[in-house]
This record gives structure tokens, sequence and C-alpha cells, in this order.
């Protein structure tokens, strides 16, 4: 009984963490980071469009670490950069320990969800940390498609590592499926005080959720079938990057105009995680988890 009671009141402390005000700037400030990121990329991804070239930057999260460091200030701008990707990473591993502040948010796919993301923001913390600290050449700048190829074929070299690269690639593109389909019916939203919106603002926020979340989810997708490839084939090389994800879509025939509608889809994304820093919805705060713990009498 007294082991029962503690986890259910370290528990209860632990949500009353995650529902804090602290959490939620947290969250606000990791979404401007995640959209100074996006901006970037698809600033970038649009000059490839038009030029060929973005004066030798990638079109992925180290093109825009490098574009950020070039700038005045750019150290500074960096940590700064660094301190809202470890807040969204926080936020979000806080979700997978504590369960979102939504209805359905403790489900398990809602919690294992926001571990990945959680995981995925911390890893691309450590970089960008890593280029403030001794700047160029360090991780944080590292191309993401050598990357991206390097580690596939560490894992496919691993027993059952083909098989684990294929699962990745059909989770990757799969989630992406969703991801558009969740933007189309503007499950979003929800997430959103939108009665605090004018009619226009609400229209302006909904088709920036819609266009950059579609953009997004078709990214994913397109470089999870990539890394699909990669495994079905037993070839690495098959693995993309955001980078060369998007420069194929400039292989198609709709040649480059296909490519520039997927970065400026990306742009969009960026402007619309800024609204979500702004509308995002507080935590809904459980009344009785404020409630004292009943001592026991026994």
């Amino acid at each position: 009984m007294t082991i029962d009671k503690g986890a259910a009141r370290a528990k209860t402390q632990g949500q009353r963490v995650a529902d804090s005000r602290a959490m939620e700037v947290a969250a606000r400030f990791g979404l401007c980071a995640r959209g100074v990121i996006y901006v970037l990329v698809g600033v970038l991804a649009v000059r490839i469009g038009f030029s060929g070239d973005s004066d030798g930057k990638e079109a992925d999260r180290s093109g825009a670490v490098r574009t950020i460091a070039e700038q005045p200030f750019g150290k500074v701008l960096l940590w700064a950069l660094v301190a809202g990707l470890a807040a969204m990473a926080l936020w979000r591993l806080s979700e997978a320990a504590f369960g979102q502040a939504t209805a359905g948010g403790d489900s398990w796919p809602r919690r294992l969800g926001s571990l990945g993301i959680g995981v995925f923001y911390a890893v691309i913390c450590v970089g960008v940390m890593q280029t403030a600290l001794v700047g160029g050449g360090s991780a944080g700048t590292r191309p993401g498609d050598a990357s991206s190829k390097e580690y596939t074929a560490r894992v496919l070299e691993l027993p059952l590592g083909r098989v684990l690269v294929g699962v990745f690639g059909a989770a990757l593109a799969v989630t992406g499926v969703v991801v558009v389909v969740r933007s189309l019916m503007r499950k979003f939203e929800k997430n959103l005080r939108t009665g605090e919106m004018s009619p226009t603002t609400r229209r302006v926020v909904a088709g920036l959720g819609i266009i950059g979340g579609v953009a997004c989810g078709v990214v994913a997708a397109v470089a999870g079938v990539f890394v699909l490839l990669a495994a079905v084939r037993f070839d690495a090389s098959q693995a993309k990057g955001l980078d060369e994800t998007l420069r194929s879509f400039a292989e198609t025939p709709a040649g480059p105009v296909l490519l520039i509608a997927a970065a400026l889809g990306l742009l969009v994304f960026g402007i619309y995680s800024f609204c979500e820093a702004r509308w995002r919805k507080a935590p809904e705060h459980d009344a009785s988890a404020d409630q004292p713990t009943p001592r026991s009498t026994s």
C-alpha cells in the first residue's frame, strides 16, 4: 500500500510539473525554435528550386544552423536556438512520461509519439550545441544526407538490420500519410485557442496549418519510401536526408516547380509554428490532482 501511494504521489507531482506554467512556456519557446528552423529550411529549398543551389548549404537542419551562425551575433542566436530546442525536447518528453494535456493524451500511442519527437529534438539540440561550442565542422553542421546514409549503413550491418531499416522506413512513410490526413481534417485546431481568434485570423491560421502540415507529411512519406528502398535493395545510398529528399522532387516530370511547392510548404509550416506558439491551449489541469492525498490511519 505504501509503495502504491508513493508511486501515485510521484505521478501526481510529475503531472503537476508537466502541466505547470513553466512547461507551458517551454512548449511555446520550443515551437518558436521549430518555426525558425523550418522557415530557414524552406528559404534554402526555395533558393535551390529557383537557382539550383543555395551557396553550398543543404536545405535541411545543418544548412539552417550554418545560416544562423553566419549572421551578426550568430553565436548568441545559436544558443537561443539551443535553449528553444531543449525546451521542445523537455516538453515532449514530459508528455511521454505523464501524458498529453488533451483528451486521450494518456494513451500509449500519444505517449510513444511524444517520446519519438522528444528524442528527435534532443538529438538536434545536442548537434546545435556542438556547433555553438566548437564552430563549423562539428556534428551540428554535418550534412544531413551523409548522416542518414551512415546511420542506415550501420543498422543494415546489424543482425536483422535490414528488417529494422525497413520497419523504420515504413513507419516514417505511414506517419507522413497520417500527418497529411490529420492536417486536411484540421485536427491541429484542437490544440489552439480558436475562440480568441477573429474569423479572418482563424481562416489564415487554419490555412497555414493545412498547407504546412501537408507539406511536412508528404516530405516525411517520401523520405520513408527512400529508407524502405534502402532496406529492400540492401543499399544504404538509397536513404536520403531532407536535402536530397527535397532535391528528388526536382527530378520528377514537374521539375523545380514541385521542389519549390514543397519548400514553400515547409516555410509555411514554420510560420504556423509561430502561430501555434501564440495560440496553443494551456495544459488542462486536473482539479483532483490538486487535492491532498489522504494519509492512511492504519
